[in-house]
C-alpha cells in the first residue's frame, strides 16, 4: 500500500523493511540512536539517491537500491547520511542561509541605494542582478564543504560499527561510472557536492590513514539476502524486458529466479510465477517470504484457501510480519467461511498495533462489514485519517459516533479524530 510523500511513494515490504534494518542497525549504534529509534522508509523513485530526515528517518530511494551492488556500499551511503547529522549540517545550513539571505537584502539595498544617488537607474542595476549570486556561490561553496566533511564523518562511523569502510570508494566508483564524462564538462564551483572523482580521491586517502588493516568478514548469507531484495525490488518496479535483461532465463541463481517470478505475476503468467516460486521453496523450504509470495499469486488466482495456507505457512516461519497478517486477513473477508470475518478483525488489529496502514483500517472496516456498522465506521474514519482525507474522516467517524456506545474504545478513538 503506497502512501503519499512529496511527489514520491513510499513503499512498505517486510522482507525489505527487514534487511535494510539489519544493515543500518549497527550504524545507529556506532551513531549513539537508541534501538529501534532509526526508521527506514523506502520512497518509489528512480534516482540514486538517499536522506536522513530529523536524525532518525532515514529514506533510500529504490533507484539507489536497484544499483547499488553490495550491502558494504549502501551501508556507506547511510552513514554519510548520518555524517550529516552528527556533524550538525541541518542546523548549520539554516543559519548559513538565514546569513546569506541578510547578505542578499543589504548587497540589494547597496544597488538601490546608488540607482536613487545617481539619479540612474542603470548605475545600481549589476549590484542588484549579482547580489542573489553572491549567495548562491557561497551556499554551493558551504554545501560543498559539509559533503567532504560528511564523507570522513561517514568513513568513521563504519568503522566505528565495524563495518567495511571501503564500501565507499565501491559507491564512489560506481557514481564516477555513472556521471563522471558529464562531470568532465562541469564547473565544480557551480554545484553543490565535490566531484565524484574528488571523493573518490578522499575516500581512498581517508581510508589508507585510518583504517589501513580492515579485513572483512564473510558476508555471503548478508549479501545473498540483500541480492534477493534487489531481485524482488526489480521485479516488481522495472519492465519485463528490463527484468530479463537483468535476470535472463538462462541465469539459475535464486535471485534471478525470484525477480522472473515477480515480474510474471505482475504481468499474468500465473503459471510462470507459480512454478518460480515453487522452484524457490523446493530449494529454501523455510524462506517465509517464498510462501508470502505463493500466497499473492494463489490470490490472484483466486485460489482463497491455497492462498491462505501459503499465508499461514509464511506467518508460522516470521516473526510478527504486520503486512502479511494484513494480506491474509484480506483473502479471508474475500473467502467469507465461518468465522473468516472474526479471524480477519484480529489479524487486521494485531497488524495495526505494530503498524497502522491505511491497508489494514480499509481491511479491518471489511471485515466488521455491514453487521458492525459503529466499528466499520470508524475504521473507514482511521483510514482516511492516514491517507489526509479529513472530510471524510469526519464523516466516517460521525457515523461511528451514531453507532457505539460512549465507553466504547472505538467511539473514544472517533471522538479523538474529530477533535
Amino acid at each position: 500500500m503506497a502512501s503519499p510523500v512529496w511527489s514520491a511513494t513510499l513503499i512498505n515490504d517486510t522482507e525489505t523493511e527487514r534487511v535494510l534494518n539489519n544493515l543500518v542497525s549497527p550504524l545507529a549504534t556506532a551513531a549513539d540512536i537508541p534501538s529501534g529509534r532509526l526508521k527506514i522508509h523506502i520512497v518509489n523513485d528512480d534516482d540514486f539517491n538517499a536522506f536522513v530526515r530529523g536524525g532518525e528517518d532515514v529514506y533510500i530511494y529504490t533507484g539507489l537500491l536497484k544499483q547499488i551492488k553490495t550491502p558494504d556500499a549502501l551501508q556507506s551511503v547511510i552513514a554519510h547520511e548520518l555524517g550529516h547529522t552528527i556533524g550538525g549540517h541541518m542546523a548549520q545550513l539554516s543559519a548559513r542561509m538565514d546569513a546569506e539571505m541578510t547578505r542578499t537584502m543589504l548587497i540589494q539595498a547597496l544597488g538601490v541605494g546608488l540607482m536613487v544617488a545617481g539619479g540612474n537607474p542603470s548605475l545600481g542595476a549589476g549590484v542588484l542582478a549579482g547580489s542573489s549570486g553572491v549567495a548562491t556561490q557561497s551556499m554551493l561553496a558551504f554545501s560543498r564543504d559539509e559533503e567532504r566533511i560528511a564523507d570522513n564523518l561517514g568513513i568513521d562511523l563504519m568503522i566505528d560499527a565495524k563495518l567495511n569502510p571501503n564500501g565507499f570508494i565501491t559507491v564512489f566508483e560506481q557514481m564516477d561510472e555513472l556521471t563522471g564524462a558529464v562531470e568532465g564538462r562541469i564547473n565544480p564551483n557551480r554545484i553543490n557536492h565535490p566531484l565524484t572523482r574528488e571523493r573518490l580521491k578522499n575516500a581512498r586517502e581517508y581510508i589508507a590513514q585510518h583504517a589501513p588493516d580492515y579485513r572483512a568478514p564473510d558476508t555471503t548469507t548478508r549479501d545473498s539476502e540483500y541480492e534477493m531484495v534487489r531481485a524482488k525490488l526489480i521485479g516488481y518496479l522495472d519492465t519485463n524486458k528490463r527484468v530479463l535483461e537483468k535476470y535472463p532465463y538462462s541465469d539459475k541463481s535464486d535471485a534471478a529466479i525470484y525477480a522472473r517470478a515477480i515480474a510474471n505475476m505482475r504481468g499474468g503468467n500465473l503459471d510462470g510465477a507459480r512454478m518460480g516460486t515453487q522452484t524457490l521453496i523446493s530449494r529454501h523450504p523455510n524462506n517465509g517470504y517464498f510462501y508470502e509470495l505463493l500466497g499473492d499469486i494463489e490470490y490472484q488466482f483466486g485460489h482463497y484457501d491455497d492462498s491462505i495456507v501459503a499465508y499461514e505457512k509464511s506467518l508460522s516461519l516470521l516473526d510478527s510480519a504486520p503486512q502479511i497478517e494484513t494480506a491474509l486477513a484480506l483473502v479471508l473477508t474475500e473467502r467469507k467461511k465461518p468465522d473468516d470475518n472474526a479471524r480477519a478483525i484480529k489479524l487486521a488489529k494485531r497488524a495495526i498495533l505494530t503498524e497502522p496502514t491505511p491497508l489494514a483500517y480499509w481491511v479491518l472496516a471489511r471485515a466488521y462489514g455491514e453487521q458492525d456498522v459503529g466499528r466499520n465506521a470508524w475504521a473507514m474514519a482511521e483510514y482516511y485519517a492516514i491517507g489526509g482525507d479529513e472530510k471524510n474522516m469526519k464523516k466516517y467517524a460521525k457515523i461511528a459516533q451514531q453507532n457505539l456506545k460512549k465507553n466504547d474504545p472505538e467511539y473514544i478513538k472517533a471522538t479523538d479524530l474529530l477533535n
